[in-house]
């Protein structure tokens, strides 16, 4: 692979940036509703103090929420309103296992938002992305503690075709 085929995915434009921050942003919401489903649908003993994190966690996700919808205004885009979809279950292994993958991904996703902000020179939202990389990290080790397994490798994005520029 060359040096230009490896920075392509890099190399975008506002407009690029401002679509993918909505899918971000998306994700944001999905998570949202799944920390406030899912932390008063857990059940048990075994539970209460899952729960009670997950209230923090949805919390945590509004405020990243109101920070990518920012960003998006500043680069002159309009945030969406619609999230993605959300996983439920009645099995509460299974709800904990459907956060945390979607962690995984936003940890992934902000990666890459972040080396894409750098090279289009846009630090202030690279950093604002930095930030909330460490919650969502935080959330992670929350999450792979309440199923009392390893925290998993971040999922790398899905490879995106980006329109080559000349």
């Amino acid at each position: 692979m060359t040096k230009e085929n490896i920075t392509t995915g890099l190399n975008i434009t506002r407009e690029q940036m401002i679509q993918l921050l909505n899918e971000d942003l998306a994700g944001e919401y999905q998570a949202i509703i799944a920390y406030t489903v899912y932390s008063q649908v857990l059940k048990g003993a075994a539970y209460t103090d899952i729960a009670r994190e997950l209230e923090t966690h949805a919390g945590e996700e509004l405020a990243h929420a109101i920070k990518i919808a920012k960003q998006i205004d500043y680069l002159g885009g309009m945030p969406v309103v619609t999230p993605k979809p959300v996983k439920t279950s009645n099995d509460p292994v299974a709800m904990l296992r459907a956060d945390l993958e979607n962690e995984r991904e936003t940890v992934g996703r902000y990666r890459e938002r972040i080396r894409q902000a750098e090279a289009m020179g846009e630090f202030a939202l690279s950093e604002t992305l930095r930030a909330i990389i460490v919650q969502e990290q935080e959330h992670e080790i929350d999450l792979s503690a309440a199923l009392d397994i390893n925290v998993p490798p971040a999922k790398k994005p899905a490879d995106r075709k980006m329109v080559e520029t000349k």
